[in-house]
């Protein structure tokens, strides 16, 4: 087992048709759980959210190794500036920025110095929705760092953590047990999962065939009540992973959907920023309840999550907000290529 497989350069089209469904359903799920909460009943979005609870994160973190083999090769300096301070520079922004949103909420129930505890506590344990940046740098740092390990020892203990479902109460160490073994599986069987697509590609209607089997066994076992069972959520991660993948290489092969591929080149944009329009739209409609419908406010909620969060970064860019998606370049610690390294 090793991980000698370099991706091809530039964009991959179904990677970001891959990666528009991950961010749709990351945004359906906050908003609709936050929805729900508030209102304090269920809709029908529910059900769309808890079908996607077995795979939504895993193949995010899958597909976010599936390129780490393009650089983990490169010295430490610029292997660190491109895969971990990176997202270090905008997970401390937007910590920033949503603790100052949510500043006075919190300091009405703990007060300020409360405020200021939570906040030095988000540089050691990831704040929010914000933990899966946090983890990305986590994660490359921790497999280039573990390269003299055998990859099978590293994906075995992986497999172990998920497995165990730790559970401890801190974010980093909770999802890091939980997820890491779907970012190195990206890493290392690369190759693989490119096959993947290459096969579902070629041939559509045994693909058809697979995903309508995988979509019955992960309905089934989600509401049955058996996908967070030991064993049973870590196959349901890796091979909704790989039902993720063949979706989009059948998508990328009849180009359609073209707004999921944008949002998939953007999703990490889309992550970042978010939740100031899923949460403003969430309160308008709450309070003024001029919707009843659960399922149509959660449903609405995740638009003004995808699509405002797309607006704030249009009206950034090429202003002095820009670094709001563009990391400035006087936080690069190794030369910077030819072109600006966006929030992706």
């Amino acid at each position: 087992m090793t991980a000698s497989y370099v991706p091809p350069r530039g964009r991959v089209d179904w990677v970001d048709y891959a990666k528009g469904f991950c961010i749709i359903m990351v945004v359906m799920m906050h908003s609709t759980l936050g929805v729900e909460a508030q209102a304090g009943r269920e809709g029908f979005m529910h059900y769309l959210v808890a079908f996607a609870t077995p795979f939504r994160m895993p193949d995010f973190f899958l597909i976010s190794g599936l390129f780490l083999s393009r650089v983990i090769d490169r010295d430490w300096r610029t292997y660190l500036d491109r895969k971990v301070v990176h997202f270090v520079y905008f997970y401390l922004l937007w910590t920033a920025i949503q603790f100052a949103v949510k500043a006075p909420h919190f300091a009405a129930e703990t007060g300020w110095l409360g405020v200021l505890k939570e906040y030095a506590l988000s540089f050691v344990d990831p704040f929010g929705v914000l933990w899966f940046i946090y983890l990305l740098a986590v994660f490359a740092f921790l497999t280039k760092a573990l390269r003299v390990v055998p990859p099978a020892l590293i994906w075995i203990v992986g497999a172990a953590l998920e497995i165990a479902h730790v559970s401890t109460g801190w974010t980093l160490i909770d999802e890091f047990a939980a997820r890491f073994v779907y970012f190195y599986t990206g890493y290392l069987f690369a190759r693989q999962v490119f096959a993947l697509a290459a096969f579902v590609q070629a041939r559509l209607a045994l693909a058809m065939l697979g995903l309508t089997a995988w979509a019955l066994v992960d309905g089934f076992a989600v509401f049955a009540g058996y996908s967070q069972l030991p064993f049973v959520s870590l196959g349901l991660g890796l091979v909704g992973a790989c039902a993720v993948v063949s979706v989009a290489a059948l998508l990328a092969k009849v180009s359609l959907f073209g707004p999921l591929r944008f949002c998939g080149r953007n999703s990490i944009v889309i992550y970042l920023a978010f939740f100031l329009p899923m949460a403003a739209t969430r309160a308008l409609l709450l309070e003024t309840d001029i919707i009843h419908d659960v399922g149509i406010v959660s449903l609405i909620v995740t638009a003004a999550g995808l699509f405002g969060a797309l607006a704030i970064w249009w009206a950034a860019r090429g202003t002095r907000f820009d670094f709001l998606f563009v990391r400035p370049a006087r936080f690069w610690i190794a030369p910077r290529p030819m072109a600006l390294q966006p929030a992706e």
